[in-house]
């Protein structure tokens, strides 16, 4: 019996392994994780990567392991995949499997790059935001879409000219597309200051006002954010690349602009969804306590656990982490999406 389980496991490119008191589970394509006891436990989170420069496809399963194993989501972690190889590959901009796993999804987390999917997979993607369902951005989501004018879905392109749907995902769902770096980027890293009134923010729980910094640079976005946008998180420019180098002077922080924020999208079905965008959220990033704690906060508020956030969530760190430095083509060549449910 045992010898038949396996044979039908390899038969269907089946991978398990042990994390910890979670199971991951890895198809040819993507990677799950159970997830278990938790406030989370039966809800189900779709973390869709696909980006050329900030390593989302080390972050996210990093993330999706901290969310399953501490709080008790289930995770499904999406790659940008060569289809002939079955290796991710960042520059591929045209296809992610498994979008179908937004279907029953609670939550999805996107973290993609001038992404021109085909219609199948871009459906799905237009299914979920059209569903009313809450959607959390992570640093290039604000353009996460390059879909040439004349295709099906191109109003969710950056840049697109379609009056009714103006600058796409990023702007209409999000709240911003792509605009600037207002940081020097690769020299100026930035130090996260909350907002004037945004103490008490449950996102903010358990954070101290200066401790979120990353590496990645402050994004420029343009004031004020549209709708019911609320800026929780300022970015500080800093001087160089280390949490304790001095802010730069100037009107490079006058005003700062907002690196993290809630708003929410009135879907086509009449739905209202919850939104929070981050401008931060590289790989490099993760490695800052503060901005995972900014993440898992954001998730449980997303899908309407802010009552479940208190000051000692855990979010240390799961296995041996060590993120890649952003830049283009500075992804792990060779590596497939069951190396990353370790």
């Amino acid at each position: 019996m045992l010898k038949r389980v396996f044979l039908l496991a390899m038969t269907f490119g089946v991978i398990v392994t042990s994390l910890g008191t979670t199971n991951a589970f890895a198809e040819d394509h993507w990677i799950s994780f159970a997830g278990g006891d938790g406030p989370g436990q039966g809800k189900h989170v779709v973390l869709v990567g696909g980006d050329e420069e900030y390593r989302s496809e080390e972050s996210l399963p990093q993330l999706a392991k901290i969310l399953s194993k501490y709080h008790g989501f289930k995770c499904t972690v999406l790659f940008a995949v060569n289809q002939e190889t079955g290796e991710i590959n960042p520059d591929i901009n045209n296809n992610i499997p498994g979008l179908e796993s937004l279907k029953n999804a609670d939550l999805m987390i996107i973290a993609t790059r001038f992404r021109n999917l085909p219609d199948d997979q871009m459906q799905h993607v237009v299914d979920y935001i059209e569903s009313g369902r809450p959607v959390i951005g992570l640093r290039t989501a604000t353009h996460a879409f390059n879909i040439p004018a004349g295709k099906k879905f191109s109003k969710y392109s950056w840049n697109t000219d379609d009056k009714t749907y103006s600058q796409g995902f990023g702007r209409q769902v999000l709240g911003e597309t792509w605009i600037s770096h207002h940081g020097n980027h690769g020299s100026q890293s930035t130090r996260g200051i909350f907002a004037k009134g945004q103490e008490s923010n449950p996102i903010l729980r358990g954070i101290k006002d200066g401790a979120i910094w990353g590496p990645t640079d402050v994004y420029g976005v343009r004031l004020p954010l549209p709708g019911d946008s609320t800026p929780l998180v300022l970015g500080q420019v800093v001087q160089g690349m280390k949490p304790n180098d001095p802010a730069v002077e100037g009107d490079k922080n006058n005003p700062m602009m907002p690196v993290a924020w809630t708003k929410s999208y009135k879907s086509s079905s009449g739905k209202t969804a919850r939104v929070f965008t981050t401008t931060m959220g590289s790989s490099t990033d993760l490695e800052n306590e503060a901005v995972r704690r900014l993440l898992v906060n954001a998730t449980f508020w997303s899908v309407g656990l802010e009552d479940k956030i208190t000051d000692n969530l855990k979010d240390d760190i799961i296995g041996d982490y060590k993120p890649s430095p952003f830049k283009f083509g500075g992804y792990i060549k060779g590596k497939k999406p069951a190396d990353y449910a370790k």
